[in-house]
């Protein structure tokens, strides 16, 4: 798989195979291996995965991040390699990052497609993603607990490299863990832009696991209903990470949206 930087020090890989590429935005405190679930099912298709700045092996030093910071470096990233449309998949802050993208360049856009994304939280389902926040600048482990929230316990015990793999990305210290903070700070204090939300008109893909907690079924609903161009798809047994736990369902439905 192709690796490189681009002049910004953007961290991607790029499989061409003369499509329109499908591009895919990891969450917070993750990076592009995210995807391999995807790439390998989606093989036909152009495909580009990168690590969000301050994420993975992409740099990051200002004391701040936000939405637009992000949805700049994809603009970058996809100017550098001089694609003009891509079908753009976003997980969780990936998905936050998506959205905004689209209210800024949806003539980029062929599709949308939303991962496990948060809309219309309660102060109640704020404010425990505000205390996880608080727990991570403390430096207190998180690591399992979210492994908790993303997959099942059932799949864990059957799949121990995956607890492993990820208890490993997820454990940070020095200036990964400062960037951490900065995009799990965005993630925890967003608000939703309703009406940013409705002027995108682009067709759209809203999924979700039938059991991801944080990220739920009513919210995705929601997203899906005010997005004028949009369908929604629940993705039965699923927790946060399904397009990993729920790697086939996933990808059958994102393939059928793409294709058709």
């Amino acid at each position: 798989m192709p690796h490189n930087f681009d002049p910004n020090q953007n961290y991607y890989s790029f499989i061409d195979n003369n499509t329109d590429p499908l591009v895919f935005i990891h969450g917070v405190g993750l990076d592009h291996k995210m995807w391999e679930p995807q790439i390998n099912s989606l093989d036909n298709h152009s495909i580009i995965t990168y690590d969000l700045l301050g994420h993975g092996k992409t740099p990051y030093s200002q004391a701040n991040v936000t939405l637009n910071n992000f949805s700049n470096q994809l603009n970058d990233l996809i100017n550098f390699l001089k694609i003009d449309k891509i079908h753009l998949i976003g997980f969780s802050l990936g998905s936050l990052i998506a959205l905004n993208f689209a209210s800024k360049f949806q003539d980029k856009l062929k599709t949308l497609t939303l991962i496990g994304t948060t809309y219309g939280r309660t102060i109640e389902q704020r404010g425990l993603v505000i205390e996880r926040f608080e727990q991570a600048k403390l430096n207190k482990p998180i690591s399992k607990q979210a492994l908790k929230r993303w997959f099942s316990d059932e799949y864990l015990n059957k799949h121990p490299e995956i607890y492993d793999q990820f208890i490993k990305i997820l454990t940070k210290d020095g200036e990964d863990h400062l960037n951490f903070l900065k995009a799990y700070k965005l993630f925890a204090y967003h608000q939703d832009d309703v009406n940013m939300i409705k002027n995108i008109k682009t067709k759209t893909l809203v999924m979700t696991g039938s059991d991801d907690s944080g990220s739920t079924v009513e919210m995705s609903k929601s997203l899906s209903k005010d997005l004028i161009n949009s369908s929604f798809t629940e993705i039965n047994n699923g927790k946060h990470l399904c397009s990993i736990e729920c790697a086939d369902d996933v990808n059958i439905n994102l393939k059928n949206f793409i294709n058709s």
